[in-house]
């Protein structure tokens, strides 16, 4: 939830592509880091233009771009390139997608359940101290005290995310930013990593959308890697085998083994 550059997976898997001979732009979601109090607008999970524009001033850069989105940057990378049409630059030939809600509906209900108490009492407390932060620093634009008594996910989508992101309901929130029903339209080598046992992303919320005939987008369900997890247990570099499997699909469908050639990674 507003990810940022700092991210454990983000940093290894921008390492492992360095290492590899990529150029690297990790990303700040909206609101994330530094850029808190540079972004009057209240992060949600549909805002792909941000990552359209960020991967438009990569392109004119370089010929060639590929996209690691991890968590909620992954379902947004896969909007921007499922809907991003014209706006979409040429250079990009892919994108790996680890643990991407492509359901925000069920990955709400999926948080909120008793058995997550604790990852909820985490983000809520997050996003309940972040709009706090941006009210204070925008307080025209945002009303104080709004996320007062908010206790779970769905309800501060309820009561924040979707009115000040211009949704009736999270519900219409859920359903207009879910990538899920958009995986059809993917007409670049995508890869989709999730695990059986995430505890925030169901399985069958990854599992059950259609995808295209052309065989472009590959979907891989491992036993296990929780949500973002996908590491060895040792602490040697290459522990997040995630980033692993990032580089070899990359290598193998996605994108030429050239001198000049950029990963953009959104957390």
């Amino acid at each position: 939830l507003g990810g940022c550059d700092a991210a454990g997976y983000a940093v290894a898997t921008g390492q492992l592509a360095r290492a590899r001979g990529w150029h690297v732009v990790r990303m700040n979601m909206r609101g994330a880091g530094d850029a808190e109090a540079l972004c009057p607008r209240l992060y949600n999970a549909g805002l792909d233009g941000d990552l359209l524009a960020v991967l438009g001033a990569i392109a004119g850069e370089t010929p060639t771009v590929a996209v690691v989105g991890f968590s909620l940057g992954a379902n947004l990378a896969l909007l921007a390139l499922a809907r991003g049409g014209e706006r979409l630059p040429s250079a990009v030939a892919g994108v790996a997608a680890v643990s991407p809600p492509l359901d925000l509906a069920a990955c709400a209900d999926a948080i909120d359940r008793p058995a997550n108490r604790l990852y909820r009492s985490y983000f809520v407390r997050g996003l309940k101290a972040a709009y706090r932060r941006l009210q204070r620093l925008r307080p025209d634009l945002y009303e104080a005290g709004r996320e007062r008594g908010v206790r779970s996910i769905r309800e501060y989508d309820d009561r924040i995310t979707a009115p000040y992101g211009g949704y009736p309901s999270a519900d219409e929130y859920y359903r207009a930013s879910s990538a899920g029903p958009l995986l059809g339209a993917l007409a670049l080598p995508a890869l989709l990593l999730a695990a059986v046992d995430d505890p925030m992303v169901p399985a069958d919320s990854v599992a059950r959308w259609p995808l295209p005939a052309s065989g472009l987008v590959r979907r891989e369900m491992t036993a296990t890697g929780g949500h973002v997890g996908f590491a060895a247990p040792t602490s040697a570099p290459g522990r997040f085998w995630g980033a692993e499997r990032v580089m070899a699909f990359l290598a193998d469908a996605a994108v030429p083994a050239t001198s000049d050639r950029a990963m953009a990674a959104n957390a």
